[in-house]
């Protein structure tokens, strides 16, 4: 029965690949260093020449569905209605996409040049621009109000929306990787007079950290009128991101510390502290001016979201809300589960 679980991820990871390898473009050439590299194309593929489809939107998809499959299986071993989670999941992902769309739109309106159409639907094409503090704040308020009409356990839907933010988030990453963008400054400061040098000691920085051509061919981006290796910051969030997924899975697992519905503030806290760190070498980032000062818009939120996280869950331990273990409730649902089993 466990093997029969697995089979469609399997599947889904599969086809992934299959689509990759079929579909995607590639652009041979060479760096200024003389090194031979492989830049691999935006467009994944084209439907019959009528439309493309790009790696962006199809690593969100991924990430969606990932998160939804994640999020029946939680379901699943805490007692939470399967039924309520489909319906929410579709209008939480599309609330989530249109918040993340217009979160980026009104902080890039001066440079963006946006049309009303293509302020819902650029971030389907090559151009990006989708902001994940955007998703977060409308799936967050979707989230809240549906559990208050469907009368569901808000701390139980923690326990499946915070991990499901993070899964999205380490798939939704590598569509930055495919479109060359979400990359931080250069690995070396280019020097016009010793660019091959520059741009040799960039690749061997990349190369020093294990990471496989492909990688580290992609990351030879232009910017201001200079090609060089840049920092692959889009890599560092997706790696941070798996890391927090990571804790959360074994934290709530083995430990009876662990409230059901932590996972939220933990989300706050863990996430907050990457984003603010790798927000800082960045180079696209979106900002706003207040009192005269250029402020990064993504450190501010960040800075909120571990306010946030820490006080709710120091509060939660003094005034001991909702004092349930994950581990208790698994148990009390598996052993439910036996009883109806057995009549």
């Amino acid at each position: 029965m466990k093997n029969w679980k697995l089979k469609p991820f399997a599947l889904f990871a599969l086809t992934f690949f299959a689509v990759f390898l079929i579909g995607c473009s590639v652009d041979k050439t060479v760096d200024s260093a003389g090194n031979e590299i492989t830049i691999i194309g935006r467009e994944a593929f084209s439907l019959f020449g009528w439309r493309s489809v790009y790696w962006y939107a199809i690593m969100i998809i991924i990430g969606l569905t990932f998160a939804f499959l994640f999020g029946l299986y939680i379901a699943g071993k805490i007692g939470f209605d399967k039924n309520a989670l489909y319906d929410g999941f579709i209008y939480g992902a599309l609330l989530g996409i249109l918040g993340a769309r217009l979160w980026y739109v009104a902080f890039a309106w001066k440079e963006g040049n946006f049309t009303f159409l293509r302020i819902f639907t650029g971030f389907l094409d090559e151009e990006g621009g989708l902001a994940i503090h955007g998703a977060i704040i409308a799936a967050g308020i979707f989230a809240f109000f549906y559990a208050r009409k469907r009368k569901l356990d808000i701390y139980k839907l923690g326990e499946m929306l915070a991990p499901g933010f993070l899964i999205g988030q380490i798939f939704g990453r590598w569509g930055n990787f495919f479109n060359q963008e979400a990359h931080g400054g250069p690995i070396v400061n280019p020097d016009p007079g010793r660019l091959a040098e520059t741009v040799a000691k960039g690749r061997a920085f990349l190369e020093k950290l294990g990471l496989p051509s492909f990688i580290v061919d992609q990351m030879y981006i232009t910017e201001n009128g200079v090609t060089t290796y840049m920092h692959p910051t889009f890599l560092y969030e997706s790696l941070w991101n798996f890391v927090g997924l990571l804790i959360i899975l074994i934290v709530r697992r083995f430990s009876k510390k662990y409230w059901m519905g932590d996972a939220i503030l933990f989300y706050l806290v863990w996430y907050g502290t990457g984003r603010f760190l790798i927000e800082s070498i960045r180079t696209d980032a979106l900002t706003f001016e207040l009192f005269g000062t250029t402020f990064r818009t993504a450190q501010v939120v960040s800075i909120i979201m571990i306010i946030a996280g820490i006080t709710l869950f120091t509060l939660r331990r003094v005034f001991k809300v909702y004092p349930r273990s994950y581990i208790e409730i698994v148990d009390e649902t598996k052993e439910a589960k036996s009883v109806v089993a057995e009549n």
